[in-house]
């Protein structure tokens, strides 16, 4: 089987070219080329054609496939449905900020995490993705909007740290002033708190916004909504990220997705900030996503504001995510979800 051209990087390049016995420069231009995004071989004008056909029979540019684009009538964000070459489907997600275009990219085909809260959980687990077609992500939608991707999230389906070695390579190239050169601080990473990748994580000294799925003030809740917290409890998951703050100097921001009745009470929102207390973090509140199949239900507007101003009372920095994308299900996992549905026989 063919090889993703973009699973390879510029030391991948060198050997590819010193085992075909080519000149040592035409592997800068091939790397240049691929980090530019390139959509296919022709595009190649400065290489000669003897090496394109050779790189037409070695590797393919079709390992992403454009399945389906939905573009929201409220504002400009659009969701992609990609389709990898081996058929599995992943979703990405543009969106525009004040500060500019910003890409959330899937990690995985599906998740194994098992969050009872999760779109992608009833959709099965297909595979993890390459750092190459992760990269294609970002790629495709930049060139389908003509834009300049400033910032990306790896918060689409997948867990991340479960995927780790592709993940950190994704993110080293991503940020290459020569391909991507995005800011590890415009690069964020989300977890859903497996903790000894995520003190691994740390140890890569990379300087990127680190997102840690909370959605709860306690052990219980947290394992009513998620199975992870069965396997570390909330005490080892906290120590984690006050080691990734001390030995980064970055705050860590958590993802609490708010459902009504079950984690949106005044003593919720209490015993999260004393949790929380002395911690150099920002809580990002989500008004929960429904789902058809769903069993939590969104928390009434009220109830997340008294949230917040419980938080923020308390001395705990927090805001409420600006919901984007509604009209078109921008939720990562919810398309995908519809999609493995129609294919199941």
């Amino acid at each position: 089987m063919k090889r993703f051209l973009y699973d390879l990087d510029r030391r991948d390049w060198s050997r590819y070219i010193q085992e075909k016995g080519l000149p040592p420069y035409r592997a800068g231009q091939i790397a240049s080329w691929s980090d530019r995004g390139v959509a296919s071989l022709d595009e190649m004008t400065d290489l000669p054609l003897a090496l394109r056909e050779q790189l037409a029979e070695d590797f393919t540019l079709d390992g992403l496939e454009l399945a389906e684009k939905l573009t929201s009538g409220l504002d400009d964000t659009a969701k992609y449905i990609f389709r990898l070459a081996d058929g599995n489907i992943i979703e990405s997600v543009l969106m525009h900020y004040k500060y500019g275009w910003s890409v959330c990219i899937s990690s995985q085909a599906g998740c194994r995490m098992g969050c009872s809260f999760c779109a992608s959980t009833g959709a099965g687990f297909g595979r993890s993705l390459t750092d190459g077609e992760m990269l294609a992500q970002v790629h495709a939608i930049a060139r389908d909007g003509s834009i300049r991707v400033g910032h990306v999230t790896i918060m689409g389906i997948g867990e991340p740290l479960d995927n780790f070695e592709a993940v950190v390579r994704f993110l080293r190239r991503a940020n290459d002033p020569r391909g991507l050169n995005i800011s590890m601080r415009h690069l964020s990473v989300s977890t859903c708190g497996l903790v000894p990748k995520m003190i691994e994580f740390t140890d890569e000294g990379l300087p990127v916004t680190l997102s840690v799925s909370l959605h709860a003030p306690n052990d219980t809740i947290r394992r009513q909504l998620m199975p992870i917290a069965r396997q570390y409890p909330y005490d080892s998951l906290l120590a984690a990220c006050r080691r990734h703050t001390e030995k980064t100097g970055r705050r860590v921001t958590f993802e609490y997705a708010l459902f009504k009745g079950v984690n949106d009470q005044p003593e919720h929102a209490d015993e999260l900030a004393e949790r929380l207390r002395g911690m150099l973090c920002h809580v990002n509140l989500i008004p929960a996503n429904e789902f058809s199949g769903g069993i939590y239900r969104q928390s009434r507007s009220p109830d997340v504001q008294r949230f917040l101003s419980r938080l923020t009372r308390a001395g705990i920095k927090a805001t409420v995510r600006r919901e984007l994308g509604a009209d078109i299900m921008a939720a990562c996992g919810q398309l995908r979800r519809r999609k493995e549905a129609c294919r199941t026989p």
